[in-house]
């Protein structure tokens, strides 16, 4: 394959480099902190994520502000020039109801673009980023990479980095990645656009993205948390959510399978809550759980902690649907609601969860869950 690379002139009048590979279903990657179009094409392993991704839709890539191809020297960083970018960007291809994938620092793009133009988003994606950038934890991490920048980013401070986003990689790919970062944007660019990004807080919109979502998460992420993932997925309502092992940031090294193939199947409608959102019709039959007192709980054990619960309920519920081929329909707040063309099938799904609860209470005593899970069979009426 061979990109196409273009510019796009925003409404305040900066260029955007703009790439385009393969054809379909157009799925644009909103990309994390610093990128180039042309020197990410010149990586084997970005290449080779970028094609098999383009194997099937029509990959759009940019690079954002200030960074890559783009116009770099600008002032205007903030999250709502960058948004402007995404729609110039939208509107300039004629794209009709584009697949989006936030990545990294793309994510909160992704999602306040999804809940303002629920009609134009046909598929949300959602890798190794977060909900809230104003945490303690990020607050750290961008007073200690800021000081690094500005000290020598044309040295250590752009390899230091690389501590945070591909640990245990080998010191030539390590210097590789370096090198690429520091060609992609100056030491003003990257600071700025390092700095914007994480004073995004998009978690009051998250219980208003209405696009099937799905959202893939490293458990050893360090530079966005795993639990910033687990998070979204909780609070978006029917979002997949897919765990994966290892601890590198950059989407393209480490184990990609399981990504490209969670990616395809999504896109593809197979598997999955977000594919069935409605009731079918027919005999079905239907479960439903709830967390036994929530409210009790929260004041018990305080917001946060009670969170980390309920997105431990939901994902023993995916888990078990995805086993036994039950269709989320919705989540309640703290239960979810799932059809089964098979009465046989909700049964085994609901002793799964029984399983999960049960495995989760004995490895968290100081914190278990109750959770009543019902079942009823019939046709649905439609109102």
């Amino acid at each position: 394959m061979q990109q196409n690379v273009q510019f796009v002139t925003t409404p305040d009048g900066v260029s955007i480099a703009v790439a385009t590979i393969g054809s379909g279903t157009p799925l644009i990657i909103i990309p994390g902190w610093i990128s180039h179009l042309e020197l990410e094409w010149e990586m084997p392993p970005m290449r080779d994520l970028f094609e098999r991704l383009a194997e099937n839709n029509l990959l759009v890539r940019y690079d954002k502000r200030g960074t890559g191809l783009s116009d770099r020297g600008i002032t205007d960083y903030t999250p709502e020039a960058n948004l402007s970018d995404l729609e110039a960007i939208i509107k300039a291809l004629g794209l009709r109801r584009p697949a989006i994938m936030g990545y990294s620092q793309g994510g909160p793009i992704a999602i306040t673009y999804a809940t303002a133009n629920p009609d134009n988003v046909s598929n949300l994606i959602i890798y190794g980023s977060y909900h809230d950038g104003t945490t303690a934890y990020f607050r750290e991490l961008i007073d200690g990479f800021v000081g690094l920048m500005k000290a020598d980013w044309g040295g250590y401070g752009a390899t230091a980095v690389m501590d945070m986003f591909i640990p245990g990689m080998p010191p030539e790919v390590r210097a590789s990645f370096a090198d690429f970062q520091r060609q992609s944007a100056d030491a003003e660019g990257a600071i700025a656009t390092f700095q914007s990004l994480f004073d995004f807080k998009v978690t009051d919109l998250l219980p208003q993205v209405r696009t099937p979502t799905l959202i893939l998460h490293r458990r050893g992420d360090k530079t966005c948390p795993f639990e910033q993932g687990r998070e979204m997925a909780a609070r978006i309502p029917g979002a997949r959510f897919v765990p994966l092992e290892g601890d590198i940031h950059v989407m393209a090294l480490g184990d990609v399978e399981p990504i490209i193939a969670s990616i395809r199947d999504f896109l593809a409608g197979e598997e999955g809550p977000s594919s069935a959102p409605a009731i079918r019709e027919g005999l079905q039959t239907i479960l439903f759980t709830d967390i036994v007192g929530s409210t009790a709980l929260t004041q018990r054990l305080g917001d946060d902690k009670a969170q980390e619960l309920l997105v431990a309920h939901n994902d023993a519920v995916r888990r078990s649907l995805r086993m036994t081929g039950g269709a989320e329909v919705k989540h309640t707040g703290d239960g979810i609601m799932a059809s089964f063309a098979s009465a046989a099938r909700a049964i085994a799904c609901a002793r799964s969860i029984q399983g999960e609860v049960a495995e989760y209470n004995e490895l968290n005593p100081d914190e278990e869950i109750a959770v009543r899970i019902g079942l009823n069979a019939g046709e649905p009426v439609k109102d």
